[in-house]
């Protein structure tokens, strides 16, 4: 069934900007010798590193990709990490992934460009006993087949390319797995599917249900993000899934989607798992994937930044050493003392606080409290107003949204996951697309962000003004049509609310019903005096993910109304901390 519906379109050839030192075709094994720079603007190897260049392997269905596997030279065997994507295994020293690293403020010096985009260095990896194997998976540049995009396909050929690695004789046996973003989610797909040989992953921020995170996220066809990574991604020589087409003809939640959520009930392995509260494609689905995960031996780590900035800190980095020495190598180093959770609480003004520990996420001390919206004073109140008071806007007017605020009298700590209960109307309308955000006002009223890149720059002020969302935080978001507010009883939580999508439930004149929409977990330190604004509206409060791509604007119309108060007391549900 989930092969027929998939659709699928052709590929084109990697173009120039995507091209780099390694990309061409040339098979064969060769030493690059210490001291070694794959370009003047790149950092020079510290070791001898062998580099098996475009090797064959042969998936179970008969498809061949190619891999490169960097090696520390000698005869050692080592184990090796996979980084599993389909941004081009010669990718590193493109003019594209430099041009990311400039947009984030990053140095190309920091890598060697023989890593993938968002991968580990083997530079740096290599040095420390491991091997790093750059795949370039199915349908991707020299590799056979037609790509698929996130699905149980990648599992099962990611295994296959595992299972391979294993029995080479330059390896251990021991296999792991890290990345970011693209990298990540691949990881869950390849441990769901329990190769013998994957002894531990490091998934450091991505989606983990294609449908609720990347294209229908609220249940609104927001695929922007979706088009890029199809039109920017997956070039080779065949066919490649066409996700936008998807989308168009199974709006609502089928087979297709169930294949592209992980079975996280089978991900068993020990997992380093990274987190942060500002990415707004990545931060539900890791935090989801987190939770649900069978993994017994799982660590949490919720940093204060961007996941490039992060993932290539040089403390990081050699934090990532010690989990995979311990777990890929056997070494006694105490890994399994780190706390469970290490968490940040972001200030907004320079004063986060981050590497604090904990149990669990959220942390034992928090309480999820109520702030209830009281339509007469714009106020958010830990007691219901008993009066009924409707707040009502023009879907297409201005401001098309309603406000309410509550200020702090004193030092107030927020961790953990806020929920949105709303009662709704349409009037004018059948259906309704709501945005919401949590953001920080200072003591004067004044809403507070911060960027997470060290680029800050007259040009990323311009691209974050609006849009651009994983370079400036501005608060945690949530959004929804109100037609698709069934809850689904198997993954709803008391915190966490969560949709079937699976129907469409038109609103009728005067109809009037309550929703819960679930907004991107946060860590917020409030000092005395400082406010939280709480707003609901018709419009795309953050705009897109990256800067250049498509917004999505809300299929809306007519007067939208928030009743609170009374018997419809809509409510924030905040994550508050004990002091």
């Amino acid at each position: 069934m989930v092969d027929d519906q998939k659709l699928y379109t052709a590929s084109h050839p990697l173009p120039a900007p995507r091209t780099g030192q390694l990309t061409p075709f040339e098979p064969g094994t060769r030493t690059l010798e210490a001291g070694f720079q794959l370009a003047p603007q790149f950092k020079p190897l510290p070791v001898d590193i062998v580099l098996d260049k475009d090797v064959a392997v042969q998936l179970r269905d008969g498809v061949t990709i190619h891999v490169d596997v960097f090696r520390p030279a000698g005869t050692e065997p080592v184990p090796v990490l996979v980084a599993w994507s389909p941004y081009g295994k010669g990718q590193g020293s493109s003019v594209s992934v430099m041009g990311v690293f400039g947009l984030v403020g990053l140095g190309n010096e920091i890598v060697s460009g023989l890593e993938k985009f968002e991968a580990p260095d083997p530079a740096y990896w290599c040095a420390q006993g491991y091997a790093v194997c750059n795949p370039d998976i199915r349908g991707v540049v020299d590799s056979e087949g037609d790509s698929v995009l996130w699905d149980r396909q990648e599992g099962l050929d990611c295994y296959d390319l595992i299972e391979w690695l294993a029995v080479q004789d330059w390896c251990t046996g021991k296999v792991g797995m890290s990345g970011t973003s693209y990298l990540a989610v691949a990881q869950w797909f390849a441990a769901a599917e329990q190769p013998p040989h994957l002894v531990a992953i490091n998934p450091w921020e991505g989606v983990s249900d294609v449908y609720r995170d990347l294209v229908l996220r609220g249940g609104m066809p927001d695929t922007g993000f979706a088009q890029q990574l199809q039109d920017g991604s997956f070039f080779g020589k065949n066919s490649k899934e066409d996700i936008l087409a998807e989308v168009e003809r199974y709006p609502l939640m089928t087979d297709l989607w169930e294949n592209k959520i992980p079975a996280f009930e089978k991900i068993t392995v020990p997992a380093y798992v990274v987190a942060s509260y500002s990415n707004t494609l990545h931060t539900a689905g890791t935090f989801r994937a987190w939770r649900r995960m069978a993994s017994e031996q799982k660590w949490l780590r919720i940093h204060n930044t961007q996941e490039w900035p992060d993932y290539y800190d040089e403390a990081n980095v050699e934090d990532l050493r010690r989990f995979f020495d311990h777990y890929l190598k056997g070494v006694d180093n105490d890994w399994e003392t780190t706390p469970v959770v290490r968490y940040s609480l972001l200030d907004l003004g320079g004063g986060d606080r981050v590497a604090l520990p904990a149990e669990a996420f959220p942390p034992a001390d928090v309480t999820s409290t109520k702030y209830y919206l009281d339509g007469r004073t714009r106020a958010l109140t830990t007691t219901a107003p008993t009066a009924e008071v409707p707040v009502a806007y023009q879907a297409d007017g201005n401001p098309a949204a309603a406000s309410f605020i509550t200020r702090f009298d004193q030092e107030t700590m927020l961790a953990g996951y806020p929920k949105a209960h709303l009662w709704v109307e349409a009037r004018g309308a059948d259906d309704m697309d709501l945005f919401v955000l949590i953001q920080k006002l200072d003591a004067h009223g004044t809403p507070l962000q911060a960027f997470t890149v060290s680029n800050r720059s007259p040009m990323a002020h311009d691209l974050t003004d609006h849009g651009a969302t994983i370079l400036r935080y501005k608060g945690s978001d949530g959004r929804l049509r109100v037609s698709a507010r069934h809850l689904d009883e198997t993954l709803a939580t008391a915190d966490v609310p969560a949709h079937t999508f699976d129907r469409v439930e038109k609103l009728t004149d005067g109809q009037v019903v309550d929703i819960e929409i679930d907004l991107l977990p946060l860590g917020l330190l409030f000092r005395a005096g400082d406010q939280l604004r709480f707003i609901v509206s018709s419009r795309n409060l953050l705009g897109t993910l990256m800067p250049g791509i498509r917004e999505y604007v809300g299929a809306n119309a007519g007067t939208h109304v928030i009743h609170t108060g009374g018997d419809r007391a809509s409510y924030l549900q905040l994550p508050v901390q004990e002091n």
